[in-house]
């Protein structure tokens, strides 16, 4: 077998040993790959949960309700404030923790009431050296990441999702929206509200992965180099800076730098870095 192949074996092996399990699912690559094992090995004993606030993308709830009917599983939709927790609109370094903190709170719940005996997310091992304070929530409520059990990166999951013909194999990464946020800027609906229209905006110029940063005033725009061109063309440019100062925004900035996932972290020390990313908890111990 391949290596990959061999990954997957684990991974179904693993997922057999559970009597019974609830996913947490936002509909993007990793929790989508997950619940298509999931539900291939435990079928009805498998459902998927996902929360939503204004933290999350309108288009990614309609994608997460579209993918779980289309694998055929049990899907639940819950209402969620994380912005009634003072820590988390604080915006603070660890303000994951406090978000995730609060979904497997409730995924315990919905487990419960449900006798489901295991929650599990979309964790991989390539997530054990990013700045993930969310990790340590995962660790403190026992949530189980099978895709990091079974040794499965980033890569791994795309390709064995293309294999498997799933259409987010290819999906861009989704974060909800606070991580477009400076640490330390507290976070609030009105500002989520207008950076998800800012970036709804520049989706429908034709770019694909992007991210609106919001510095109070100004919006920060990362788009891979290769796009530079397309944003900046002649019309786009223009109706870009006339619509997201109608949002709200007085200056709208291009990154030189370009696209790249957690730019907001690269503020933070090393030292704190590591302390919340690479250290693993041992929940997600890869046995």
């Amino acid at each position: 077998m391949t290596s990959l192949e061999t990954k997957l074996a684990r991974l179904r092996t693993l997922l057999a040993e559970l009597p019974s399990a609830l996913v947490a699912f936002s509909g993007g690559v990793d929790s989508t790959f997950l619940l298509r094992l999931a539900h291939e090995v435990l079928g009805s004993r498998c459902a998927a949960l996902t929360t939503v606030s204004p933290a999350t993308p309108a288009e990614d709830v309609e994608t997460a309700k579209s993918v779980a009917a289309a694998l055929g599983a049990a899907h639940l939709v819950v209402d969620v404030d994380e912005l009634a927790i003072d820590a988390y609109a604080a915006n603070p370094t660890n303000r994951c923790f406090f978000c995730k903190d609060n979904l497997f709170t409730v995924a315990a719940a919905e487990a419960g009431r449900r006798g489901l005996a295991a929650v599990l997310d979309g964790a991989n091992v390539d997530d054990l050296a990013d700045h993930r304070p969310g990790l340590q929530a995962a660790a403190e409520h026992g949530v189980r990441h099978p895709l990091v059990e079974a040794g499965f990166s980033k890569a791994d999951i795309r390709a064995a999702s293309h294999a498997l013909g799933l259409p987010t194999w290819d999906r861009p990464a989704s974060p909800c929206l606070a991580s477009r946020f400076p640490y330390g800027t507290r976070i609030t609906a009105e500002r989520l509200a207008q950076v998800a229209a800012a970036e709804r905006f520049l989706r429908a110029q034709g770019l694909r992965e992007l991210r609106v940063r919001h510095h109070e005033h100004t919006a920060r725009l990362e788009v891979p180099v290769a796009d530079m061109p397309r944003l900046l063309a002649p019309g786009v440019r223009e109706a870009v800076v006339q619509e997201l100062k109608r949002l709200g925004f007085a200056y709208v900035a291009l990154d030189l730098q370009g696209f790249r996932s957690g730019s907001l972290n690269e503020t933070l020390a090393a030292p704190e870095t590591r302390r919340a990313g690479g250290v693993t908890p041992p929940a997600l111990r890869i046995r």
